[in-house]
């Protein structure tokens, strides 16, 4: 059992277990994004962590086919930041959000030594979809392409530098596509962790194993943050999620079937070390 599942196994809330916590018609989801874990800043500009770290929460609203409505921000501000970091943060911020139609309604700062931004998204859904719910026979796909996220991650740590609009500083929400193909999918999340180990989540939680029907490599396999839409769905609804894809210029692959067994991931853990 990894760090992240042993705390979550502390705390019985049937709740706990999607990328975000349904209550009623709302969807609760939080992610924390940190310098020296997720990102480094002469990586990235203050605009593009702020844009960046709102995005990976967006994310998880999308996934449970949630609308995103209103946000609280947590910031762990360095003590080297000045008025002019702050306002660049603030406005970066409110610039992403009002784009998505989210009001900011609270949070809270602290100081400390790195940036931390911590994010609770409330979205609106009276029809989530669930991480549980893959039957035998599914087909399991991904949008987008995969592990380009991963290839920048490599430049950075070269001291390479990386396009504005490069996978790993701006991830694409594929919003549109996703809630159009809600209806036709059983199970759906965010790719946060890559496919090896956000499929293997999956799998766990519905207690099954996968038969690929293409071959991925470790770069696709093994690539997070790159927070393309991976959702299993009956294969009588692909010509209706082709179409859907087809509108909305989203391309997806089908990679694998869900099948009776076991799947375990060998990627190597993104951000614990033991």
């Amino acid at each position: 059992m990894d760090k992240e599942a042993f705390v979550i196994s502390k705390f019985p809330s049937a709740k706990i277990g999607d990328d975000g916590a349904v209550v009623g018609e709302w969807v609760y989801s939080k992610d924390i994004f940190a310098e020296h874990t997720h990102f480094k800043r002469e990586w990235m500009s203050l605009e593009q962590i702020a844009r960046k770290s709102m995005l990976v929460n967006l994310s998880d609203a999308v996934a449970m086919n949630a609308v995103p409505k209103y946000a609280l921000i947590g910031v762990i501000i360095p003590n080297n930041f000045s008025r002019q970091d702050l306002q660049i943060l603030s406005n970066s911020f409110l610039k992403e959000c009002n784009k998505w139609g989210v009001e900011i309604i609270g949070g809270d700062t602290t100081s400390g030594a790195s940036l931390v931004i911590s994010i609770t998204i409330i979205a609106h859904t009276t029809k989530p979809i669930f991480r549980h719910g893959m039957k035998v026979g599914d087909f399991i796909a991904h949008t987008g392409k995969v592990g380009q996220s991963l290839k920048g991650l490599r430049t950075l740590l070269r001291s390479g530098k990386l396009a504005k609009n490069a996978r790993f500083i701006a991830p694409t929400l594929r919003s549109e596509f996703f809630y159009k193909a809600a209806s036709y999918v059983h199970t759906s999340m965010d790719l946060s962790d890559g496919i090896s180990k956000d499929l293997s989540r999956l799998c766990h939680i519905n207690n099954m194993g996968v038969h690929f029907i293409c071959k991925l490599n470790q770069m696709e396999l093994c690539s997070g943050e790159e927070y393309e839409m991976l959702f299993s769905f009956p294969p009588k609804n692909l010509p209706k999620l082709r179409w859907i894809s087809k509108k909305t210029r989203t391309p997806f692959r089908v990679f694998a079937r869900a099948v009776r067994g076991r799947y375990r991931s060998f990627c190597k853990e993104h951000h614990f070390k033991d």
